[in-house]
């Protein structure tokens, strides 16, 4: 795809207007799409997570989960002084009773800011199914600038556009250099409760690293299936982060894991793989019931891998008891972090990470 300095040099049918505004739209299809595993393969939609064959290998409620957009985000580079955002979203429900829909079915965009990701703006669904908003105007025009605009969390996509003035410069980001981090669990890392997309905790370690990622959290439903053990597998990883824990039970750690992470390590002899325990869950203090689920659960995956661990170097371990910290405030119900919850676990996950990357 060529680059040149006008949008039209790209595509003669990149550009479109619409009646209600004074933006020319572009499809963001045609920019810079990361975040996606299986790259060339046949989509049902372009922003599904899994590819097409998937369906019929996976169990359904996964595979109706990753339909959401989560983690997937459109790079680009624009000297734009204003952007906007089109988006048609998949699920008519726009929020969750303990989410917000600016993290369900909004945008985030970010901006590249001296040698860092900036937030910028949040694109804010106020209808189903299709919404247009400005996300930021009022910079300096003719600056070229790049972007991150993160698709919705817990919604579909089903197409995109991003809006400029005309005469305004748009091209695709370069591509980010080096394999993907690759996070397979819950609702936790699917990005449940975050205010916003770009705060689920894959995304932060993102931009912190400087290293694509790909979100495959399933909420309620990360259990470690040996089906989705062979597709995660697939992937080429820089290293795979491994949290499926809140999804499981104490006997489902005994027999999945331990198969888990073989099928993972018969693929990748080297690649680093990383263990996630529980969080620990919030109102615990009060009662010795979830303290005790969630111990035995920390306890059942230590045992089991205690084994791997004794010969495999690349195998990495991160208990559960710090990552939303101790003072109660990182989570909306207990369990789901807030943006808060978020920023400790990526603190806490962020130098295990760097330890396995530098290797």
């Amino acid at each position: 795809m060529s680059t040149g300095n006008k949008p039209e040099d790209l595509d003669p049918n990149f550009a479109v207007s619409v009646p209600d505004s004074d933006l020319l739209w572009y499809d963001a299809r045609k920019l810079t799409v990361a975040g996606l595993g299986w790259t060339g393969e046949e989509r049902s939609r372009t922003f599904d997570r899994f590819p097409k064959r998937a369906e019929a290998i996976v169990p359904s409620p996964v595979w109706s989960l990753s339909r959401h957009s989560a983690g997937i985000e459109i790079q680009f580079q624009s000297d734009a002084a204003e952007i906007g955002a089109r988006w048609t979203v998949l699920n008519p429900g726009l929020a969750m009773d303990h989410m917000p829909a600016t993290g369900v079915s909004g945008l985030d965009l970010y901006a590249l800011h001296d040698s860092g990701w900036r937030w910028l703006a949040v694109g804010r669904p106020v209808k189903s199914p299709a919404n247009q908003v400005k996300l930021i105007g009022g910079m300096t025009p003719g600056i070229v600038r790049g972007y991150r605009l993160y698709l919705p969390l817990y919604n579909g996509i089903e197409e995109l556009f991003i809006g400029i003035p005309r005469g305004a410069v748009i091209k695709p980001a370069p591509s980010a250099y080096g394999k993907p981090a690759v996070f397979y669990g819950t609702s936790i890392v699917h990005g449940g409760c975050a205010s916003r997309p770009g705060m689920a905790y894959p995304s932060i370690l993102g931009r912190r690293l400087n290293i694509p990622t790909i979100n495959l959290g399933f909420s309620g439903n990360g259990r470690a299936e040996p089906e989705v053990a062979r597709l995660v597998a697939e992937i080429d990883a820089s290293v795979f982060v491994v949290d499926p824990l809140p999804n499981m039970t104490e006997e489902l750690v005994k027999e999945r894991m331990v198969p888990f992470v073989r099928i993972l390590r018969e693929r990748h002899p080297e690649t680093p793989i990383v263990l996630v325990e529980n969080i620990t869950y919030q109102q615990s203090w009060l009662g010795a019931g979830r303290v005790n689920a969630r111990t035995a659960k920390n306890d059942a995956l230590e045992t089991v891998m205690a084994p791997l661990r004794a010969q495999d170097e690349h195998l990495f371990y991160i208990c559960g008891d710090d990552l939303l910290g101790d003072d109660g405030e990182a989570t909306v119900d207990g369990t789901h972090p807030t943006d808060v919850g978020f920023l400790r676990m990526a603190d806490h996950i962020e130098p295990v990470l760097r330890r396995c990357l530098s290797r």
